[in-house]
C-alpha cells in the first residue's frame, strides 16, 4: 500500500517553538507532515535544524523560502509583529498558513491578515494548543450548550506565570514594546484569553488596570486585572501576572443552573435542579440551601502542539476547516488590545474598536522605549532559553 501523501511544510523561525515542531515531526508525531524547508536569520539555528531535518533546504530569507516552490504551507514561529506580515506574504503566494500565538500585536494588522486569508482561499490555523485539553473542551461544551443556564460570571485567577529578571534578560527582544509588543498579556496569557472568549464569549466592554514594570525592570506589563462586561449583564474578571510566587490557576464560571470550577487538573460541575432565578422568586424560605448534584472530571493533558500541526496537515489534505481557525486569533487579541487601551486612557473600551488610537499609542510607547534604551531593546545577558524538548513541553503545559 502506498504511503499517504504528506504536506510539504516550511518552518519560518527556528527558536524554541520552531525547533520544537521540527522535533515533533522528526519523532513521527505528525505523520502527514514533511519538513521541506526551514528559515532563520541565525546560522547556528539553521545548523541545529539540519541535525533534526537534514533533508530540509535552509534559508535566511523567509520570502525566498516562500518563492522556492518547496512548500505548500508554512508554519510561522517568529516574533509577534512578523506573524501577520509573513502570513500575508504567504497567502499572496497561495500557501497555507499555521501561525504561532498571538495572531499579532494589533487588531488592525490582524484584520488585514484575516482578509488576506479569506481572499486566498487557503487553510489558516493558529497554535492555540490548550484548546485540545479535554477539560477546557468539556467546559466549552457545557457553557455553549446552555447546560449551565444563563451566564452570570467568569473569574480566572491565572497568576502562576512567574518569571524572574533573568528570564526577561535572556533575549533583547523579550518584554519590549518594539520586540514583543507587550508583556504578560501578549506572551504568557494569550492562551488563557483565547479560552476565556472561546468558552464565555468576547465581552462587549472592557475596563482594565495594568501595571508596567511593576515587579521587573521592563517597560511592558507584568500585572493586569481585566473586567469584561456583557450586554446580558454577565461579567468576567481576569487576573494575571508574572510577579507572584506561588501563583494560582483557578477558573470559575457561574450560570443560573450551577457552576464550573477548573483547578488542579480537575473540572467540577455543580448542577442545580432548578434555575436560580426561578428559585429566587418562588422559594418560601429566605435562606435557601441548594443541594446540587456534582460531577467531576479529570483527564490526561495531551501535548497540543503536534496534535494541531497534524490537524492542520489533515485539513489541507481533506479540504476542511482546521480545528482552530487562524481567524479566531483576533478575538483574544481584541481583549488584550482593549485592556492596554483602557489602561492608557483610563476608560472603558469596546473590544475591536478604536484600532487607530491603539496603534498611535503603541507607537508612542515604542518610540519612548527606544529613546530610553537606545535601540528599543534591552541588552541581553546572553543566557539561552532551554533547548531540551521535555523542558519546553513543561513550559507549554497547562500550569495548574
Amino acid at each position: 500500500m502506498a504511503d499517504k501523501r504528506k504536506i510539504r511544510l516550511g518552518v519560518i523561525g527556528i527558536g524554541n517553538m520552531g525547533s520544537g515542531h521540527l522535533k515533533y515531526v522528526a519523532d513521527g508525531m505528525c505523520p502527514s507532515v514533511e519538513i521541506t524547508a526551514v528559515c532563520d536569520i541565525r546560522e547556528e539555528r539553521l545548523e541545529a535544524a539540519r541535525k533534526l531535518q537534514p533533508q530540509a533546504i535552509p534559508f535566511k530569507d523567509a520570502l525566498k523560502l516562500m518563492d522556492s516552490g518547496l512548500c505548500e504551507a508554512v508554519l510561522i514561529a517568529v516574533p509577534h509583529y512578523l506573524h501577520p506580515v509573513y502570513a500575508e506574504e504567504a497567502f499572496r503566494r497561495s500557501l497555507h498558513v499555521l501561525t504561532e500565538k498571538p495572531a499579532g500585536v494589533s487588531v488592525s494588522a490582524v484584520t488585514k491578515m484575516n482578509e488576506a486569508a479569506r481572499a486566498s482561499g487557503k487553510k489558516f490555523a493558529i497554535m492555540f494548543n490548550q484548546r485540545t485539553n479535554p477539560l477546557f473542551i468539556r467546559a466549552h461544551d457545557i457553557v455553549q450548550s446552555g447546560l449551565l443556564g444563563e451566564a452570570k460570571r467568569l473569574v480566572w485567577i491565572i497568576t502562576n506565570w512567574y518569571r524572574t529578571q533573568a528570564y526577561y534578560e535572556s533575549s533583547s527582544w523579550r518584554a519590549t514594546w518594539s520586540g514583543e509588543g507587550g508583556g504578560v498579556l501578549l506572551n504568557q496569557a494569550p492562551h488563557n484569553l483565547d479560552l476565556w472568549q472561546w468558552i464565555f464569549g468576547v465581552p462587549n466592554r472592557v475596563y482594565a488596570a495594568v501595571d508596567f514594570g511593576k515587579y521587573h525592570h521592563i517597560s511592558v506589563d507584568d500585572d493586569a486585572t481585566i473586567i469584561g462586561e456583557y450586554d446580558s449583564g454577565a461579567r468576567a474578571v481576569f487576573i494575571t501576572t508574572t510577579g507572584e510566587c506561588p501563583g494560582t490557576n483557578r477558573l470559575e464560571i457561574s450560570g443560573d443552573r450551577g457552576k464550573l470550577v477548573l483547578e488542579n487538573g480537575r473540572l467540577k460541575w455543580w448542577k442545580l435542579e432548578s434555575p436560580e432565578r426561578e428559585v429566587c422568586f418562588t422559594a418560601k424560605e429566605g435562606f435557601y440551601h441548594a443541594e446540587p448534584a456534582v460531577e467531576e472530571y479529570t483527564a490526561e493533558e495531551p501535548d497540543g502542539h503536534p496534535i494541531l500541526l497534524q490537524d492542520f496537515a489533515e485539513a489541507i489534505l481533506e479540504d476542511r476547516e482546521p480545528q482552530v481557525p487562524g481567524t479566531e486569533g483576533i478575538r483574544s487579541l481584541s481583549i488584550s488590545n482593549a485592556a492596554y487601551l483602557s489602561a492608557w486612557t483610563g476608560r472603558t473600551v469596546v473590544p475591536g474598536t478604536e484600532t487607530a488610537l491603539f496603534d498611535e499609542l503603541l507607537e508612542e510607547h515604542r518610540k519612548a522605549e527606544g529613546s530610553s534604551l537606545g535601540s528599543g531593546s534591552r541588552p541581553s545577558t546572553g543566557k539561552k532559553a532551554p533547548e531540551d524538548l521535555e523542558e519546553l513541553k513543561k513550559r507549554w503545559q497547562v500550569r495548574w
